[in-house]
């Protein structure tokens, strides 16, 4: 049996063995065999919708003494929390902002943050009491700040990588959510799902993640605070934290849903290879995980597939556009979600190939390889993927690279998930 410490010496050493958790199912899948001695870590991620997600900030806005209290405040539009500290005349404000905080329809707390991580100007409108004046009135004020401006910027995730996820049906009329771009039709007529399968941290871990295990949150270093919120031992979930100013723009991002504006995050977990048990784990296939297919209004199952159904082996997730295909319609159907595609062109770094825009291009201008479920005998097809597997396989690959440079170390946990 290793441990983390030998690992870690390795690491140290530049004599460290690591495998995506792509490079080693498809080692698997092609017949070859990979023992304890053969690796030393595995990296694993998951990037997609992740609604648990807040930002804790805390900078200056103006001279001491202007106010005493923040009432209200907006970032770019954005509410955001005041408190809890009541600023004691020192023009500093401390806030919380959620990620599924809206300005409108359109842009909400996922597009701040990305805006903010890429080192925007970010408009900053607050409402204070307390002005110190005689007559204690209130006071408007108006700034821009950058991350630069902003010496406390940090990330948290109240629950995020689920272990497993599910895929959803509406079997009734059609209707807005969360879960959908456009309303989402009923009759069973499409699917949408969420998990990168055999890549996802909590499905290839066998107990080595826990209170304290380092990891990445959109690009920076982080670290495991416990368990996230309606975590369970059969789907759990993580709460994690990291340095926003240390974080790549390319890996977060706003995304607007048929229900308000949500946000997307890469996560990046090292799954040390100690013993048998932990590489068995991490060896399962997309055929061997399940995906519970549940009705999106009451979320009670109604059927079971596996990933495998999904994520087709051998295919790639990656949406692509043809624009020698495009009709021109004097109405384009492709309202992207997250905003990458131009109407020309599409920004590779932004796009997290959901799906949508294949699902819906009357011209059939984007192609992408969606995958179906079947339920009690019908083949239901997929219209949109709540996950990016292309950018989760992209960040695992980027974590072995820092592992195997000796910049990114492992992290024995204080405490594991029982």
């Amino acid at each position: 049996m290793k441990t983390i410490a030998e690992i870690n010496r390795k690491i140290k050493d530049g004599d460290v063995t690591v495998l995506t958790a792509k490079e080693l199912c498809d080692a698997v899948r092609s017949g070859k065999s990979v023992s304890v001695e053969d690796v030393d870590v595995v990296t694993t991620a998951t990037r997609g919708i992740m609604s648990g997600t807040l930002a804790i900030l805390s900078f200056p806005v103006a001279d001491p003494g202007v106010f005493s209290r923040a009432e209200q405040v907006f970032l770019n539009g954005v509410p955001a929390n005041a408190g809890p500290c009541p600023n004691e005349h020192l023009g500093i404000i401390d806030l919380v902002v959620h990620g599924t905080a809206e300005r409108d329809a359109r842009y909400g707390g996922g597009h701040l943050f990305r805006d903010l991580i890429r080192g925007a100007g970010i408009e900053v409108a607050v409402k204070a009491s307390g002005t110190g004046t005689e007559n204690e009135t209130d006071a408007e004020i108006t700034t821009t700040v950058d991350i630069d401006d902003i010496p406390f910027a940090r990330m948290l995730t109240t629950r995020s990588a689920y272990r497993n996820y599910n895929a959803f049906v509406n079997p009734g009329e059609a209707f807005s959510t969360i879960f959908s771009v456009v309303d989402f039709k009923g009759n069973c007529s499409e699917a949408m799902f969420g998990g990168c399968g055999e890549i996802n941290p909590l499905e290839k871990d066998a107990g080595t993640i826990g209170v304290g295990t380092r990891i990445l949150l959109n690009g920076a270093v982080g670290y495991v605070i416990g368990e996230g919120t309606r975590s369970t031992r059969e789907r759990r979930n993580l709460s994690l934290f990291a340095d926003m100013h240390e974080m790549d723009g390319s890996c977060i991002s706003g995304f607007v849903t048929s229900a308000g504006p949500d946000l997307i995050n890469s996560i990046a977990v090292p799954i040390p290879v100690l013993d048998e048990d932990v590489l068995s784990r991490a060896s399962r296939l997309d055929s061997e995980i399940e995906l519970p297919v549940v009705d999106i209004r009451t979320r009670k199952e109604i059927g079971r597939t596996d990933y495998s159904q999904v994520w087709r082996s051998g295919s790639d997730p990656l949406v692509t556009f043809e624009p020698s295909l495009c009709v021109h319609c004097s109405a384009c159907n492709v309202k992207c979600p997250i905003g990458a595609f131009t109407g020309s062109e599409v920004i590779d770094d932004l796009c997290c190939n959901c799906g949508h825009c294949a699902s819906v291009c009357a011209g059939g201008a984007f192609v992408a390889e969606m995958g179906a479920i079947v339920l009690r005998g019908r083949e239901i097809p997929v219209t949109l993927r709540h996950s990016d597997r292309r950018g989760a396989i992209k960040l695992a690959d980027e974590l072995k690279q820092r592992i195997e440079r000796g910049s990114f170390l492992l992290a024995e946990p204080a405490q594991r998930f029982e």
